[in-house]
């Protein structure tokens, strides 16, 4: 629920007597060693000074140093959870946090899976709670009537309501957004339209396991746009208050591009987690080991965000074997074995982001394009194939909805069209920093795998590129798992995201329109004029002609002396005389000939797929 911004105090008086920012009302069973915590411990770490009555002993009466840090707080919040009116402790905090309220004191609910009808109404536990109270202080009806006063007076502030369906990392991202706008104060970081985030969270904390008093190092992979920095965030923004010391440095791989960039992170490093002096040393590796020396008795929390190298983490931290008991160090990166040769110095863990599932892809496009949760029924079917068309990546799902924002259905449909035809720029050049960042002959393989052999099998896409390539391509393809451009399935087979291959295809398009020469000729409105002329044929290494209704074509395919991979769909070509002898894939499901060429010798073909065809074959052709 959304807050006005309000001023803080009535009075100066008040204003100056303040020592806490905020105090925190709750029911120690329901809410201590979750929700509160983490609220807690939040805005602790966004410089907010908080009062948190976990450690006071209890008894009867509500203590008067209890009463002192009410009294002396600018805002008081109250987590309003199922068996807060069971607690008279609670209730006397209540009574006394709303006296505050008359005196210029912000009071903020939070309704923390429970209705605020219940609360108001004492209905349900709140209910029975009081039906208890009323036996126990039967000669003090007073009392117990004070309390549903003001359970009833707090129900009516404008406050916050949690329900099961909400992301409750998100949801304390919403308070301390307000509490922080009341104070005037800045957050770390403000992560919006949070979806999905919790479970992602609930995983990496279980591998986090911060109340261990081991070393950790977790590597966060996945997919370009996946939203590894978004977790990265969160995750900082929740435990950060648990250590001594903590630093996230963004965009390390941009950043270290140059030695001026490494110096600046390695001085953002040691201010973020001393708070105090300068690093005065020169030279990065004299400024290493000043870190090393002046960090290693701190317990700290490290967030490296995109990193996609190994010397990039060593600049920042040596040889990663100096760190205080207990610390964590999270990196974020698309190179999934990038850490691997450090596995001895601490124990190191992966977690890999995985795409966002049909409805919380729904919720978050939707939360983009029409500032909901769900579509109205004029746009669900539209909504529907977007998120098809996103696969998952929360990058594409906001990108898209933030573009249709505002527009009319026609103007989606239109989109649609556009968006499966040409790729937005804003995605590809996401997309696109895995692939700048492989050798020459790994962007040939990722591009090869891309417009020719996504689907097919491992060990027969290695065939392939091996007679092609002439050098065995399975470390070539390790890489291209590693930067997460490709996957294995369970059975062994060779996949990519569907806007990965957009991708690719893409760059195939813009090399062959850059060059003027064809090597891999994937559009079939280009193909009759490319294959009818008599020059530039010889540079094609690959065609892919996947036409969406039958029609004759001329495929001049005997000047193609470096065609390799031949793929062809609904093509019919009655004149077909020569079929190139370096062919290592020829994938023609509906081949127009009752037989191949005589000239053809297929020496060095590895794959033949001509399903539906009526071909008689010599013995020495196998389907």
């Amino acid at each position: 629920m959304a807050l006005s911004t309000t001023s803080v105090t009535s009075s100066s008086s008040f204003t100056q007597r303040c020592r806490y920012d905020v105090f925190l009302s709750f029911r120690g069973e329901d809410t201590r060693n979750g929700f509160t915590s983490h609220l807690n411990g939040i805005l602790h770490r966004n410089g907010i000074n908080t009062f948190m009555d976990d450690e006071l002993p209890r008894g009867e009466k509500i203590s008067a140093e209890l009463l002192e840090a009410i009294e002396s707080s600018k805002i008081s919040i109250i987590v309003f959870s199922k068996n807060y009116a069971s607690s008279t402790w609670c209730l006397d905090e209540l009574v006394k946090i709303l006296e505050c309220k008359n005196n210029g004191q912000v009071v903020l609910p939070v309704f923390y899976k429970v209705d605020p009808s219940d609360v108001r109404n004492q209905q349900e536990k709140f209910g029975e709670a009081l039906v208890k109270h009323e036996k126990k202080f039967k000669d003090n009806k007073e009392k117990v009537q004070r309390w549903r006063a003001a359970l009833n007076e707090a129900s009516h502030i404008s406050g916050w309501h949690y329900k099961n369906d909400h992301p409750q990392f998100g949801f304390i991202e919403e308070i301390l957004e307000e509490i922080s706008a009341k104070l005037n104060r800045k957050q770390v970081f403000v992560v919006k339209c949070l979806v999905g985030i919790d479970s992602r969270i609930e995983e990496i904390n279980c591998v986090l396991d911060i109340e261990s008093n081991d070393v950790r190092m977790l590597v966060i992979h996945g997919l370009p746009g996946i939203g590894k920095t978004t977790i990265a965030k969160a995750i900082f923004n929740l435990i950060a208050y648990h250590f001594e010391g903590s630093s996230f440095l963004e965009d390390v791989r941009e950043n270290s591009k140059t030695n001026d960039g490494v110096l600046q992170l390695q001085k953002a490093l040691y201010y973020d987690i001393l708070r105090a002096g300068k690093l005065k040393v020169h030279g990065i590796y004299k400024r290493i080991n000043v870190i090393m020396e002046k960090l290693r008795y701190k317990k700290i929390l490290l967030i490296l965000d995109d990193v996609d190298k190994l010397e990039q983490v060593e600049k920042l931290l040596g040889n990663c074997n100096w760190f205080a008991s207990g610390s964590r160090i999270i990196i974020t990166t698309r190179e999934k074995k990038l850490l691997s040769t450090l596995r001895e110095d601490c124990q190191l863990f992966y977690y890999e982001v995985k795409e966002l599932d049909e409805c919380e892809s729904r919720e978050l496009f939707c939360q983009h394009a029409l500032k909901r949760n769900k579509p109205t029924e004029d746009y669900s079917e539209l909504v529907h194939q977007f998120i098809g068309y996103a696969k998952g990546l929360p990058l594409v799902l906001k990108i898209i909805g933030s573009d249709l924002y505002g527009k009319n259905l026609q103007c989606w449909k239109s989109a649609l069209d556009k968006y499966k035809r040409i790729p937005n720029s804003d995605i590809q050049e996401v997309l696109k920093i895995s692939y700048d960042g492989l050798d020459q002959i790994q962007q040939d393989i990722f591009l090869d795998i891309a417009c020719f052999f996504k689907g097919f099998y491992m060990n027969l896409v290695v065939d392939i590129l091996q007679s092609s390539y002439f050098h065995d391509p399975y470390c070539d393809i390790e890489k291209l798992i590693d930067k997460s451009l490709i996957v294995i399935t369970k059975d062994d087979k060779l996949l990519m995201h569907d806007l990965i291959q957009q991708m690719g295809l893409e760059i195939a398009r813009q090399r062959s329109e850059v060059s003027k020469k064809y090597r891999r000729l994937l559009c079939y409105e280009d193909a009759p004029e490319v294959l009818n002329e008599d020059t530039g044929l010889d540079e094609i290494q690959g065609i892919k002609l996947s036409l969406p209704h039958p029609r004759k074509m001329q495929l001049n395919l005997g000047k193609m002396k470096s065609l390799k991979y031949l793929t062809i769909r609904n093509v019919i070509c009655e004149d077909l005389k020569y079929l190139p002898n370096g062919l290592r894939l020829l994938d023609w499901k509906e081949f127009p000939l009752s037989s191949l060429p005589s000239t053809y010798e297929p020496t060095k073909l590895v794959v033949l797929n001509m399903e539906r065809s009526h071909i008689e074959l010599d013995e020495h052709f196998e389907v």
